[in-house]
């Protein structure tokens, strides 16, 4: 059994690393809260027809990356096929058109959890992974793009690691904006098709957007030449466009105009946006997001306008400078057969008034008093048959190692001082 370790692409959340996982999920829902994005929670796995309606048949997610299996279905029933989330925005839409949230629009979610893609494992990048997310949904003003950046932005300063980010802004257009510049994009690949890779040969007939997020070098050098979104905006996607960067600008939100972020999918439009790091290496992007107005069309409910975000938690964590602490227990220290049978109802008497307790079940006063100190305990109480008989314990200030006598009922208001 020794030789048992996780699946590829998996990892254990030990204590110390889940406590810096714990303080992104913990500030994100604070900040969210503030901004009145209330938590809810999907399921981990959805009916595969969620994710190939919201990204696309043909997308690598879909063909390459999912966790896709058809579970025997034991009352006989056909069984449909079921895959884990490899994000979460569909399964929230998919959640507003099931439980008939239209009609209480606008509504904020935040949400965060676990997602599941099969792709090469690295720093940074794991095939089971953690997000934070948050969507805004029927509010198609700019107004709504700018306060979910804005809040994306508090939640990075909340965590302390703004200043180690950029946020990269572009726009999508409306649809006749997206149809004028992937024909333009149709036009200039296919008269470079040749010099292109396999791969985005294929995209140039099915989704030549994604060709400007192509790794190749050789497309690198093909991209750079490659049109401008900016010069196919019809005037109403300029003017949104417009709105948004004035809204930054009024909030004192920094970015850097980038042109080749694009997202893939139709109903993808307007804003897109990305803050990005160059302290993770290749794993750049921590929080992404944009505009999706035709998402929850797409999945068969009425038109919705939405915008959202999501971060990467594993990655967010390791940009934290700050190890967010252990808890530091208050120690009993129970002396004789008497005190440890004592020492089990004193423990939890204490729990209910909020003290942290460590209560070591074996060992003589020396070890338990070297562990309180590996524990880093600010104090120890220590108390023994004379002690019990006196209604008495002894607390031990462990950073200074002045010791005194308290009585039993007084205990709690002693205590207060360390915790």
């Amino acid at each position: 059994m020794s030789s048992l370790q996780p699946v590829r692409g998996t990892h254990d959340l030990l204590p110390k690393e889940m406590r810096r996982h714990r303080r992104v999920i913990e500030l994100a829902r604070e900040t969210a809260e503030r901004h009145g994005y209330l938590a809810m929670a999907t399921p981990i796995f959805e009916f595969t027809e969620v994710f190939k309606r919201t990204l696309g048949e043909t997308s690598d997610i879909v063909t390459k990356e999912m966790y896709t299996f058809t579970p025997s279905e034991r009352d006989g029933s056909a069984a449909q096929s079921i895959t884990l989330r490899p994000e979460a925005t569909a399964g929230i839409c998919r959640a507003l058109i099931s439980n008939g949230l239209q009609q209480e629009l606008p509504l904020r979610f935040f949400y965060h959890g676990p997602m599941f893609r099969h792709e090469r494992p690295q720093k940074g990048r794991q095939r089971q992974f953690h997000q934070i997310d948050i969507e805004l949904f029927g509010v198609a003003e700019p107004a709504g793009d700018v306060e979910v950046i804005a809040c994306g932005q508090m939640v990075l300063e909340a965590l302390g690691v703004a200043d180690r980010t950029t946020l990269e802004l572009n726009t999508l257009g409306d649809p006749e904006s997206r149809g004028a510049y992937r024909q333009a994009l149709v036009d200039y690949f296919g008269r470079h098709r040749a010099e292109l890779s396999e791969e985005s040969r294929d995209r140039l007939e099915r989704n030549p957007l994604r060709i400007l997020d192509s790794k190749d070098e050789a497309d690198r050098r093909l991209v750079a030449g490659a049109p401008d979104f900016a010069d196919y905006l019809t005037p109403a996607a300029a003017d949104f466009f417009a709105a948004v960067r004035q809204g930054l600008d009024d909030l004192g939100i920094g970015y850097k105009l980038n042109p080749r972020l694009v997202r893939g999918l139709d109903y993808y439009c307007h804003t897109a946006f990305e803050f990005t790091t160059e302290a993770l290496g290749a794993q750049g992007t921590v929080m992404g997001g944009g505009r999706y107005d035709y998402l929850v069309e797409t999945m068969g409910g009425p038109p919705t306008p939405g915008v959202g975000w999501a971060a990467g938690i594993e990655r967010l964590a390791m940009l934290l400078r700050v190890e967010p602490p252990a808890p530091r227990p208050l120690v009993l220290v129970p002396i004789g057969a008497v005190a440890e049978r004592r020492a089990l109802k004193l423990a939890q008497d204490l729990r209910r008034q909020g003290f942290t307790i460590e209560l070591g079940y074996a060992g003589n006063v020396k070890k338990r008093m070297s562990r309180a100190n590996k524990l880093q305990a600010p104090a120890a109480v220590l108390f023994g048959d004379d002690e019990l008989a006196k209604g008495e314990a002894q607390v031990k200030d462990l950073a200074t190692g002045e010791q005194q006598a308290v009585k039993l009922d007084d205990l709690a208001h002693a205590l207060r001082r360390f915790a």
